[in-house]
């Protein structure tokens, strides 16, 4: 159903991009919406899929392994301060939109209407933002189908404003249809996390207010029972409501807690279930991750402070007498979100370099580059499925420190999205022209305008793979960053040299070689390119040891079926010959995975018969493998060490076993 919600999306983002081009073409109107339209771009990829998904997911997902009170007072902590930080960045963004425009478009034929569409885009940023905290939080929970939907909500609220208001208010109904989709994703997704954050009616914290949650008091025979001096009682658990301040809610600085009771009557401060008084112990006691950026502490530090364990309930006074320090739950520090978001924001600005090339280039030039990309990278979007739904896993395994886990499932996930790339990749070289005819080639969109973006789409298509290797490999990297509680710069270093390369070979693309358009889109995929190759060798020796003698010739198989397949593809589309491009999109259709699946299964075929070889002096580990091998000789060692200790216990015991009958014999 995640699949079928994704790909409804894709869709509706296609049917999106056609209304757009039926109703106004590619020309500077055009030029100017998406100049505004890199505003929900940039928050898309900064607040829903990459630095906001690969913060929380992990966040969320080592916060339920310390119960689903450690999600609450998470989302407690962090929710309120990041929706403040969003409004007053989306006010930011409207207020600055003439000097921001001038800055990314500076050869733009019509400023002021792309500063119209860019205050109406500036509200994304709140909402994105919005979007993208529940969306990590429900797919921490393993519920993948609402965060799958909301593209789908989003694109409804372009397509219906731009259809109502169109007419009247020109391109500027896009824009705020792209406002309204924004708060529709929103919307669609609250309920859903609301039903997650209530999943415990016996919760008491911040929140209360807002969920309604109802909170009975009620008692049970164990709280009755008699408590030793000093200490809690065996049912000493949270019997009633928290007495809270009215404006203060039950969080830091309220009296009256539980927490508070427990420091008073001098006893363990640890959390208790409520109900049945069955005590808990820390998540550090149980072999339970710690929640990162939340403080962990002991039971003795948890009455010093009169915190209520899972509740994460702390009261105002601590200990009798004493006055408490003040502790800040947060999701994580800033030293770890930085190089998330840095990261991301570097990987959309290569959409920054490409319109800011195009600005000085015809009329119409921005148009084409955004719908070949928008049509190239479906096959990466499907792609990507993989490694949202696989995320958490990889997360828990890394918290774990089961890095063996994380990197089968890694090789897999590298292995299974390529190969959905490429495939895909191989249609959209070979069937380019006929795809953007059958989409977009009505109204305002004409045959040149058709002609110039398939020729940019069969470019963009050759970085595909560089895209979505990319993606699959920055999870691992921010995932161990957020078990580990230290920041990892490195794939913000890989994607900053890759944005160089974007760079450098777009300006000499279009000002030296005059390639304009698909020199844009080459100079794009030659930098993501680079950036993957640089983090496949850095993941491997930073944070998961994925094989790169498994993975590489994987690819490189994966790389020849689509070759044969982009071939075969492009022949069977050119049979029905021009005037027909159903028919040969329906043909290409039919080639390209039929050859791609046979090839795929020839080589297959061809690695089962070939007997094993002997490992040769050139298959050797070098010295990439060392931290491999050492660990596996530490293994080994202390096996070896173990055993000798059980040897040396089991002889001490067969020792005392004789004294004893010969005492007793005696």
């Amino acid at each position: 159903m995640t699949a079928i919600l994704t790909a409804g999306g894709a869709v509706c983002g296609l049917a999106r991009d056609q209304l757009l081009a039926r109703l106004f073409g590619a020309d500077g109107d055009t030029d100017a919406f998406l100049v505004a339209w890199t505003i929900p771009e940039v928050a898309s990829t900064l607040l829903i899929e990459d630095a906001m998904a690969l913060v929380l997911v992990p966040a969320f997902s080592l916060a339920l392994a310390g119960g689903q009170a450690e999600v609450r007072r998470l989302a407690a902590a962090t929710f309120p301060r990041l929706l403040l930080a969003l409004a007053v960045g989306a006010a930011a963004l409207a207020a600055a939109a003439d000097p921001l425009v001038r800055a990314l478009a500076p050869g733009l034929a019509d400023p002021a209407l792309a500063v119209d569409c860019t205050r109406l885009t500036a509200v994304t940023v709140l909402t994105f933002g919005v979007a993208g905290y529940l969306s990590a939080l429900l797919r921490a929970h393993r519920s993948f189908m609402p965060p799958a939907a909301i593209y789908i909500a989003y694109n409804a609220g372009i397509i219906a404003l731009a259809l109502a208001l169109g007419e009247t208010w020109g391109i500027r109904a896009a824009a705020a249809g792209v406002a309204a989709g924004g708060l529709l994703m929103v919307l669609l997704q609250l309920p859903f996390a609301l039903r997650k954050l209530r999943a415990e009616p016996d919760w008491r914290g911040p929140w209360r207010p807002w969920l309604r949650i109802p909170l009975p008091q009620t008692r049970t025979p164990a709280d009755d029972a008699p408590r030793p001096p000093g200490g809690a009682g065996p049912g000493d658990g949270a019997i009633a409501p928290p007495r809270c301040r009215v404006n203060g809610g039950c969080g830091e600085g309220s009296e009256g807690s539980v927490g508070a009771e427990h420091a008073e009557r001098g006893g363990d401060a640890t959390a208790a279930d409520g109900v049945g008084g069955r005590a808990r112990l820390p998540a550090a006691a149980a072999g339970r991750p710690p929640v990162p950026g939340v403080a962990s502490t002991s039971a003795g530090e948890r009455g010093e402070r009169g915190e209520s364990g899972e509740r994460g309930v702390r009261s105002g006074r601590g200990q009798e007498g004493a006055a408490p320090p003040r502790a800040s739950v947060a999701v994580t520090g800033l030293a770890v979100v930085a190089p998330v978001a840095c990261f991301a924001l570097l990987r959309q600005s290569q959409v920054l370099v490409e319109r800011f090339l195009g600005s000085s280039l015809s009329p119409g030039v921005i148009s084409y580059l955004n719908f070949a990309q928008k049509v190239a990278q479906i096959p990466m979007v499907l792609s990507m499925m993989i490694c949202t739904v696989t995320l958490p896993i990889v997360a828990r395994a890394l918290a774990e420190g089961d890095t063996e886990r994380a990197r089968q499932r890694v090789e897999r996930d590298l292995t299974l999205a390529a190969a959905v790339v490429l495939a895909g990749a191989a249609y959209v070289v070979a069937c380019a022209p006929h795809i953007i005819e059958v989409l977009f080639q009505r109204g305002e969109f004409g045959a040149d305008a058709t002609a110039a973006t398939a020729g940019v789409m069969r470019v963009y298509a050759l970085g595909l793979l560089g895209h979505t290797l990319v993606g699959t490999l920055v999870r691992p990297f921010f995932s161990g960053a957020c078990a580990a509680h230290r920041p990892t710069w490195f794939p913000m270093a890989a994607m900053g040299g890759g944005l160089a390369l974007t760079a450098v070979a777009g300006l000499v693309a279009v000002r030296l070689a005059g390639w304009g358009a698909p020199g844009i889109a080459a100079a794009n995929a030659a930098g993501i390119s680079l950036t993957a190759y640089l983090l496949l060798r850095g993941l491997r020796a930073r944070v998961v040891p994925v094989g790169l003698r498994a993975v590489l010739p994987r690819l490189a198989c994966l790389v020849l079926a689509a070759g044969l397949a982009t071939a075969s593809g492009w022949y069977a589309a050119g049979l029905p010959g021009p005037g027909s491009p159903v028919a040969a999109c329906v043909l290409g259709a039919v080639a390209v995975p039929a050859v791609f699946a046979a090839v795929l299964a020839a080589v297959a075929a061809r690695q089962r018969l070939l007997p094993e070889r002997p490992q040769t002096g050139s298959e050797i580990p070098t010295h990439d493998d060392d931290h491999v091998e050492d660990d596996r000789v530490e293994d080994r060692v202390e096996d070896h060490i173990d055993d000798d200790a059980d040897d040396d216990i089991a002889d001490d015991i067969e020792d005392d076993d004789i004294d004893d009958v010969g005492r007793a014999r005696a």
